[in-house]
């Protein structure tokens, strides 16, 4: 089968909004599947079984969309400044990424389809069964960061990831190369140590994670969350291919999206542990914070009150 030129869509992506776009064929990811596997083998999935339990899929784009050929992988800038008030991941300050992707997929998606009325697609954001920072890396997007993050050498690791399966048989691009050399200010700078290495490969322990504790964790918390309400940006604060420089003047680049600008003004954690479900229910609507619960976001704002007994303990 003829490979279609990738050039048109890619130009296509960019002018609906999207940061970066690359091809990567939608073949089985057999390495990837390995490592996964491994990964769930250690537990360090804590809690999170449907991770588990989408194994297979994960790793097979056709199980997802018979037909595909190609993944269209793209990614979205939402690099802001934090707040003051509260101590909440940069990616949960504005709108909801999952509707912002979404939103921006299916446009991609119905701007293809009037180009190539018999091709099948399937939009997919993180909540969807795929591995899409494996095949980010084959379609060019970045490389693995030790703190496991997707980093893009120009552009930092700021980003959220779509990926749009097609059964238009694209040109793809060649992977992403790059790596971390000798650095381990992420390794260091983890307050908990969920950095770990294992069969030679840095991985996260989610169980230690604080982004894992303050949003997937249910019941009473395992770790000091050092004061974070929801997430955490500590890894991605240090490292330094998200430090601006004259050479490389994308990095850290403030996002233009006015979704995730829109942000939300968080009351005080004492204010948050005393509110009522219904200030709840209006401080969360459209936010990706809304994943915590309403229980989970006071827990939160309790366990962030307490004193931090310093980097490394749980």
């Amino acid at each position: 089968m003829a490979l279609v030129d990738s050039a048109q869509v890619k130009q296509q992506a960019l002018d609906l909004g999207f940061t970066n776009v690359g091809i990567a064929p939608a073949v089985a990811l057999l390495p990837a599947r390995e490592a996964y596997r491994q990964w769930l083998k250690q537990d360090f999935h804590g809690e999170m079984a449907y991770l588990a339990e989408h194994e297979e899929l994960k790793t097979t784009p056709t199980n997802l969309l018979p037909s595909a050929k190609s993944a269209i992988v793209v990614s979205l800038n939402y690099f802001q400044e934090p707040q003051a008030t509260v101590k909440v991941a940069r990616y949960a300050l504005g709108r909801d990424y999952h509707k912002e992707l979404r939103g921006r997929l299916r446009q991609f998606e119905t701007l293809l389809k009037t180009e190539h009325p018999d091709a099948e697609f399937r939009a997919c954001v993180d909540s969807a069964p795929i591995l899409e920072r494996s095949y980010a890396l084959m379609a060019g997007i970045g490389w693995f960061g030790k703190n496991t993050m997707l980093i893009d050498s120009k552009r930092g690791s700021w980003f959220f990831l779509g990926v749009l399966l097609t059964s238009i048989p694209f040109q793809p691009d060649d992977p992403s190369n790059g790596g971390c050399g000798t650095c381990q200010k992420c390794i260091e700078a983890c307050p908990t140590g969920a950095i770990v290495q294992l069969d030679n490969r840095w991985q996260i322990d989610a169980r230690s994670c604080i982004s894992y504790q303050t949003i997937e964790k249910k019941g009473e918390l395992d770790v000091d969350t050092h004061g974070w309400l929801f997430g955490c940006d500590v890894c991605q604060e240090v490292c330094p291919f998200n430090e601006q420089r004259a050479s490389q003047p994308m990095r850290a680049e403030t996002t233009t999206n006015e979704g995730f600008l829109k942000q939300r003004q968080f009351p005080s954690l004492q204010q948050i542990i005393d509110m009522d479900y219904e200030t709840w229910d209006e401080l969360t609507r459209g936010s990706a914070i809304r994943r915590a619960g309403y229980e989970g976001l006071k827990r939160n704002a309790r366990a962030a009150l307490k004193p931090s007994r310093g980097q490394h303990d749980g």
